[in-house]
C-alpha cells in the first residue's frame, strides 16, 4: 500500500493496528500520514553513534521552519531597529520551540498520531474543522513568506522581476516530487545540506560584521521595554511567531514516525530519546542562524542612520558597502535563497500531513502543493504590483504575526494530549512537565492577547 497513490480526493484502506485503540481514544488509528514512507528506515542498531545517525533527520526538517524567509524578516527589523535588545526573544522562543517539538515527537512515537489524527479523534466535528481552517491559514502565511524571501532572492540574484519571481516560486513543485520519489532519507539530505549552506554563509556575515561582544550578550537578558513599548512588542510578536510555527508541531509528531522503532514501552522510551535529541541539536543551529541574522542587522544597521532598514533588499544593498567586504551582499541572497528552497520543502509535507489527519481526505502532492502555494501567490503577487518591495516586505512581517496569533490552537491540544495519562500512559507528563509546557502555552497564550491589544488600540488612537 505506501507504494500506491490513492485517487484524488480518495482515503487508502484503512489501517486498524491489533488491539483495541485504548481506553483514552475513541477510534483505532486510520492510515498513517505519510504512508509512503511510514516506518520505512531502521533504526535497531548496536552502537550509540548509528542510532543518533538513524534518528536524526526529522528534527532539521522541523528546523527548517524556524529558519525560514519570515524569519529574516523579523531579524532584520528587531536588529536594525532594537540593535541586539531582542535576542532574549529569540533566545526564549527558541527554547519554547525545544520543549513543544520534543512533545510533539512523543505524542507520534507514544501514540502512533499525528497532532492532527490526534485532535481529530479527541474533539468534536466542528471543532476539529475550526483547527484545520486555523492550521491551513497558518500554512498559507508560512507559504507566503517562503514565495516573497524566494523570489527577492531571486531578484537580487538574478535581476528578475519580483513579480515573476512570485509566479516561478510555483515550480518548486516538481523538486518537491523528484525528492520524494527518491526516498525519505533524500529528502533529509537535501534539507541538511540547504540548512549547512545558511549556516556558513552568516557565519562569514558575523565575522566581518564585527559585533559587539558586550551587546549580545547583554542582549540576551531579557528587558521590560520589550512589552511595555508597542513597536518592539510587535516585531517580538512576529520573531516568536517565526520560531515556533504551529505547523511544525504538526510535521514532526508524523515524521517521527518515519523511523522503524519498536513499538516496545522500552522501544518507544529509546526512540522518543533519541527524537529528543535530534530536534534540540537541529534546534540548537536554527538558534545560531536567527541570532546571526538579528546581530548582523543589530551591528550593520543599528545606530548608523540606517536604523529603518526593515526590507531584506535593502539589506542586500547596504552590506557591501557598510561592510566593506565584496561578496557580503551575493552571501546574504545566496542564504535566502537556500532557506526559500529548503522551507519549500517541509511546507509541502506539513501541508499533506495536517489535511490528511484533520479530514483523511488524500490528495496527490502535486495538487496539495499547488492550491497551497496558489493561496500564498495570490496576495504576494498584487501586493508586489500595487506596492512594490516595500508592501511585500510588510507582509512577511505580517505573516509571521498571523503564525503567531494560530499558535496557541496547536499549543494547547499538544500539551493537554501529551499529560493525559489515559493516552499516554507510562509516557504522559510528568507534574513538572506539566507546569512548564502549561506556562509556555499561557505565555504565547498572553503575548498574543496583548498585541491584539496593542494593535486595536492603536487603531482606534
Amino acid at each position: 500500500m505506501a507504494g500506491t497513490q490513492p485517487p484524488i480526493g480518495l482515503s487508502p484502506p484503512e489501517i486498524v493496528p491489533a488491539g483495541e485503540p485504548g481506553p483514552g481514544w475513541k477510534r483505532a488509528r486510520n492510515a498513517p500520514s505519510l504512508a509512503e514512507a511510514y516506518r520505512t528506515i531502521p533504526v535497531n542498531h548496536k552502537t550509540w553513534w548509528r542510532k543518533v545517525l538513524a534518528f536524526a533527520g526529522p528534527g532539521y526538517l522541523v528546523a527548517v521552519g524556524y529558519m525560514d524567509p519570515g524569519n529574516w524578516a523579523t531579524d532584520l527589523a528587531g536588529g536594525a531597529q532594537f540593535g541586539y535588545t531582542l535576542l532574549s526573544v529569540v533566545l526564549l522562543s527558541n527554547l519554547m520551540a525545544v520543549l513543544l517539538q520534543g512533545l510533539a515527537s512523543k505524542l507520534g512515537i507514544v501514540t502512533g498520531r499525528d497532532l492532527a489524527q490526534a485532535c481529530r479523534d479527541h474533539y468534536s466535528r466542528p471543532a476539529s474543522w475550526a483547527l484545520w481552517i486555523g492550521c491551513e491559514i497558518a500554512i498559507a502565511a508560512c507559504d507566503l513568506a517562503e514565495v516573497i524571501g524566494s523570489a527577492i532572492a531571486l531578484q537580487l540574484l538574478f535581476g528578475l522581476p519580483l513579480t515573476w519571481g512570485i509566479v516561478i516560486t510555483a515550480l518548486d513543485v516538481m523538486l518537491v516530487l523528484v525528492l520524494q520519489h527518491r526516498g525519505f532519507r533524500m529528502l533529509e539530505a537535501i534539507v541538511v545540506a540547504l540548512v549547512a549552506t545558511v549556516g556558513a554563509c552568516f557565519f562569514f556575515e558575523m565575522i566581518i560584521a564585527h559585533p559587539s561582544m558586550a551587546g549580545v550578550l547583554a542582549g540576551f537578558i531579557p528587558s521590560p521595554s520589550i512589552v511595555s513599548d508597542p513597536a518592539k512588542l510587535y516585531i517580538a510578536i512576529g520573531i516568536l511567531g517565526a520560531t515556533v510555527m504551529p505547523h511544525n508541531l504538526y510535521l514532526h509528531s508524523s515524521i517521527v514516525q518515519t523511523r522503524k522503532y519498536d513499538e516496545t514501552p522500552a522501544g518507544k522510551r529509546e526512540a522518543v530519546r533519541y527524537a529528543f535529541a535530534d530536534s534540540t541539536i537541529a534546534l540548537s543551529i536554527a538558534l545560531f542562524i536567527n541570532a546571526a541574522i538579528l546581530i548582523v542587522a543589530a551591528a550593520t544597521f543599528h545606530g548608523t542612520g540606517h536604523e529603518g532598514v526593515a526590507e531584506i533588499g535593502d539589506a542586500y544593498q547596504l552590506l557591501t558597502p557598510l561592510l566593506g567586504v565584496a561578496g557580503a551582499s551575493t552571501v546574504f541572497a545566496l542564504a535566502l535563497l537556500a532557506s526559500g528552497l529548503n522551507s519549500t520543502l517541509t511546507g509541502t509535507l506539513a501541508g499533506q500531513i495536517v489535511m490528511e489527519g484533520f479530514l483523511d481526505i488524500r490528495l496527490r502532492p502535486w495538487v496539495r502543493r499547488l492550491l497551497t502555494r496558489g493561496i500564498a501567490i495570490v496576495p504576494a503577487v498584487i501586493v508586489s504590483v500595487i506596492y512594490g518591495e516595500s508592501g511585500t516586505g510588510k507582509l512577511l512581517v505580517l505573516s509571521q504575526v498571523i503564525l503567531s496569533l494560530q499558535l496557541s490552537f496547536a499549543v494547547i491540544p499538544l500539551v493537554q494530549f501529551t499529560g493525559d495519562r489515559a493516552k499516554m500512559g507510562e509516557f504522559a507528563n510528568p507534574a513538572w512537565l506539566k507546569g512548564l509546557a502549561w506556562s509556555v502555552a499561557v505565555v504565547i497564550g498572553g503575548l498574543n492577547a496583548w498585541l491584539l491589544f496593542q494593535t486595536f488600540a492603536g487603531w482606534l488612537a
